[in-house]
């Protein structure tokens, strides 16, 4: 005779209950047209989806980390070139050169008695602007002069010195301070990169003191 449902053993009758939830479940989930497959079918797809774009992703992190490097980089090579545009400018700006020049010979204790601009020597990347100085001095001052130039912002080179003792060869021409043991020429060259000005100062153009 058969029984009852509710004459099942309650062990019985809760696995009976939770094998039909699996089966409604699974029913929903996968066959076709029901809410569930259909969310299924969605996610599984937005899933696909998401895999290109978060290889995407990675590869844009790699190129945001790389281009905070090149900023840096961007940034050092920006403070290199406003150095180098000190040490050697674009323009010539002549006349603050010269203050530099005479201002190191005054804290040195030289006197400059002439300065003459020599023809602009154009070179391959830059360009050559020479001036023929008379000084004097004592001698140890006349050392520290030239130290004095070689610490300068711009780029200094002294050449064709020649140097006398006061007395000698080249002396005698101006009224000299005590203590004035040599006097001589040499010719101070200094660069800029600027091409737009390329004609030579007037070689007369002299300050004297």
């Amino acid at each position: 005779m058969a029984t009852s449902f509710r004459d099942w053993p309650w062990p019985l009758q809760a696995l009976l209950y939770v094998g039909l939830a699996v089966v409604l479940v699974l029913g929903g989930v996968y066959i076709p047209g029901l809410p569930l497959a259909n969310v299924r079918g969605q996610l599984e797809t937005a899933q696909a989806e998401l895999k290109p774009l978060q290889t995407e992703v990675d590869n844009l992190r790699v190129y945001k980390q790389r281009r905070a490097e090149l900023q840096t980089e961007m940034d050092a090579l920006q403070k290199q070139l406003a150095t180098l545009q000190t040490i050697v400018p674009e323009e010539k700006q002549t006349d603050q050169f010269i203050l530099m020049v005479q201002r190191s010979a005054v804290s040195a204790g030289v006197a400059i008695r002439s300065l003459t601009a020599k023809p602009v020597a154009q070179k391959p990347y830059y360009f050559e602007m020479p001036f023929d100085i008379e000084a004097d001095g004592p001698y140890y001052s006349v050392l520290d002069f030239f130290s004095r130039l070689g610490r300068l912002s711009r780029i200094i080179n002294v050449g064709d010195l020649k140097l006398n003792s006061v007395g000698g060869a080249g002396g005698g021409k101006f009224h000299m301070a005590a203590g004035t043991s040599v006097t001589g020429t040499f010719t101070i060259t200094t660069f800029f990169t600027n091409p737009v000005e390329q004609q030579a100062p007037p070689a007369g153009a002299q300050a004297k003191r």
